[in-house]
């Protein structure tokens, strides 16, 4: 084991520790026995791990001519069920997942030349195998959270979010409690997966091969099933832009 993080973090407080080491992930791979060798988890862990390996163990991966523009582009429109804009070599389309975002998802980052990586097929059940495997390994109970970079309409900038979770609810819906003030909150629902997939960011960065971190302190009452597809992807019919 090369990393040993300290003990449970203060109450009212959180710790994202990076988790190094695992090396380069190839098809087949068991995550979960992987990052059990490299951590030492606590329960109430919550564990993200980025979509790029998770991608990479399942083998959702394709070639791709790197030469060629238009290579590229019948991979992402393979992928997209709706293409909402394009500017440029720049898509922003819908995935068969429910996913608006840039390129369908299709990414050559931190791949070989030559391959391009695709979204998981099913996040949600990614996380839930990862979260399986690690209670195995471990004997504890954490969460998982499958985390991809997307960029943001009207803000600049990308941020890490959550596309599946286990063990941790997406939304944590604060309607009908009081705020500080002791007001009735009305319209609060938190994306906590997604705040816990850029808090986790952090420690990860997009060069320095970290693609795992643990999120130690959050509230044990978000510490529940979790699923990103049922909780915070958005119905058309809620959808003001759409």
């Amino acid at each position: 084991m090369t990393s040993s993080p300290s003990g449970p973090h203060p109450p009212g407080g959180l710790a994202v520790l990076p988790v190094p080491g695992l090396g380069e992930i190839r098809r087949g791979d068991d995550l979960a026995t992987l990052i059990a060798g490299q951590v030492e988890l606590l329960d109430g862990d919550v564990v993200v791990v980025t979509q790029k390996i998770v991608s990479k163990a399942e083998g959702a991966m394709v070639p791709i001519d790197p030469d060629d523009p238009d290579d590229r582009l019948r991979i992402i429109e393979s992928e997209s069920v709706r293409v909402l804009r394009r500017r440029g070599d720049l898509v922003i389309s819908e995935t068969r997942h429910g996913f608006i975002c840039a390129n369908a998802g299709v990414d050559l980052s931190n791949v070989e030349r030559g391959w391009a990586a695709l979204l998981p097929e099913d996040s949600d059940r990614s996380a839930r195998r990862i979260r399986d495997g690690l209670r195995a390994a471990t004997g504890r109970e954490v969460a998982v959270v499958v985390s991809d970079t997307f960029g943001r309409p009207w803000r600049k900038g990308v941020v890490d979010v959550a596309i599946g979770c286990a063990g941790l609810a997406a939304v944590v819906d604060l309607r009908g409690t009081a705020d500080a003030m002791g007001r009735d909150l009305v319209a609060t629902e938190v994306c906590v997966a997604d705040e816990v997939a850029s808090a986790a960011e952090l420690v990860m960065g997009k060069a320095a091969a970290v693609p795992v971190a643990v999120v130690r302190g959050v509230d044990p009452d978000w510490l529940r099933r979790g699923s990103v597809s049922e909780e915070i992807l958005r119905p058309p019919a809620e959808d003001l832009f759409r």
